[in-house]
């Protein structure tokens, strides 16, 4: 089953021929991608708009989903990767897009109780993707790492409460880890005008690595987690992190960030469902 496009253009077939938001954030692809009983988040699209995978959380058990433009016409959205015992969330594909990274509480060997959150990856095969691969011990802890973005030069971002004290598991920081030869780094803490002893996770990095975007929970918050952003300055710093505020974030939680590879649309999930917004919008923040 496929949805039809109308329009024959192109141009007009991607991002799921929905029509482009102005900087008034909206749902995104409503009853297609967001629908009203369903907890959508941790999207992204291919570098072209024509593929898209996300989240979707069933009964506190998350799955991945994906649909491609094939022809004239989206297919539906179906899940790839899932199963019955643990949570696949957080999708976010390779600067080559050869490789689909997510989160996963699946162990190691596959097998027995879920344990802590680690950063999986899936290589793409002529029959879809492979069985899930763990990301490695310079990346994984036996604490919680998760939402992966990437530079263009492979620098992998992402969120870890491994240096968290005890009894305060929700002390999340966010790391980066060169890719060298194929393999990650021993990932650095971004300095504090990022990280703070509160909650800093789900962060997106610009490609050219020029911004970043992060949930965030702190006293001057909107919500129970507000989206952030910080700009790199030209000596390789980082600009004290800015509160994106209205219409941006609400009193509800915002999280899941992610700006399209041609720079137009900026997306993020709020209220359980996916919003986007023209990313024009991130210029008021510099």
């Amino acid at each position: 089953m496929a949805f039809t496009i109308k329009n024959n253009a192109q141009e007009s077939l991607v991002y799921l021929n929905q029509k482009a938001p102005s900087t008034t954030p909206e749902i995104f692809a409503p009853d297609i991608i967001s629908k009203q009983k369903e907890y959508e988040f941790g999207s992204v699209f291919s570098k072209d708009g024509t593929e898209f995978f996300y989240g979707v959380d069933i009964n506190g058990k998350s799955e991945i989903r994906y649909t491609k433009l094939d022809g004239n016409s989206w297919i539906t959205p179906k899940t790839i990767i899932v199963h019955e015992n643990y949570g696949f969330n957080d999708p976010f594909l390779s600067p080559d897009e050869n490789r689909l990274y997510y989160i996963s509480n699946m162990p190691l060997s596959g097998v027995g109780d879920g344990k802590d959150y680690d950063i999986w990856y899936s290589t793409k095969n002529p029959e879809g993707w492979s069985k899930p691969k763990n990301a490695g011990k310079n990346i994984n802890t036996n604490s919680n790492e998760y939402y992966i973005s990437f530079t263009q030069q492979g620098t992998m971002y992402f969120s870890s409460n491994k240096e968290a004290v005890k009894d305060n598991n929700g002390d999340f920081d966010i790391y980066a880890s060169k890719n060298e030869d194929g393999l990650f780094q021993k990932p650095s803490r971004l300095p504090e005008a990022i990280n703070t002893k509160a909650y800093e996770a789900d962060v997106f990095v610009a490609s050219d690595e020029s911004y970043v975007i992060f949930c965030a929970t702190r006293k001057e918050g909107l919500g129970r987690g507000d989206l952030y952003i910080s700009f790199k300055n030209d000596d390789g710093s980082w600009t004290k992190s800015k509160n994106m505020g209205e219409p941006i974030n609400t009193s509800g939680h915002e999280l899941c960030p992610f700006v399209t590879k041609d720079g137009k649309y900026f997306f993020y999930t709020s209220k359980k469902d996916i919003y986007w917004v023209d990313a024009k919008i991130l210029e008021q923040y510099r």
